[in-house]
């Protein structure tokens, strides 16, 4: 059986015809999906079901809408932590990954306020 690997690269570029929704990359079986985050932020299974559930319970129920918001959030970890071009892993320490998402749908909150039309 020949193993299938996929890179993110090959799924973020959308077609011509492919929407947000259709993305191949962002609709990859959950372990696939997981598999790339844990090669590109080297992070831990518990750490991604964590950040998934966050979301969800933050509201992003559409798997792909709260894929994209675990990306970013990987992305606003990693650069603030460890910078762009490092192999560690991500760590969170006791009460860490709670602080940072936090820290990050706050952040998302002042972004929709600074940018709303009143």
């Amino acid at each position: 059986m020949q193993k299938n690997i996929l890179n993110i690269e090959d799924y973020s570029q959308p077609t011509s015809k492919s929407t947000l929704l259709e993305n191949k990359y962002l609709n990859l079986p959950d372990l696939l999906f997981y598999n790339n985050c844990n090669r590109k932020y080297r992070i831990n299974r518990g750490v991604f079901n964590t950040v998934d559930n966050w979301f969800y319970e933050y509201g992003v129920i559409n798997i792909v809408y709260r894929r994209i918001y675990i990306l970013a959030f990987f992305d606003f970890v990693k650069d603030r932590n460890i910078g762009p071009n490092s192999q560690k892993f991500i760590k969170f320490g006791q009460g860490g990954l709670t602080a940072s998402l936090k820290e990050f749908t706050e952040s998302i909150q002042r972004d929709k306020n600074l940018y709303s039309v009143k």
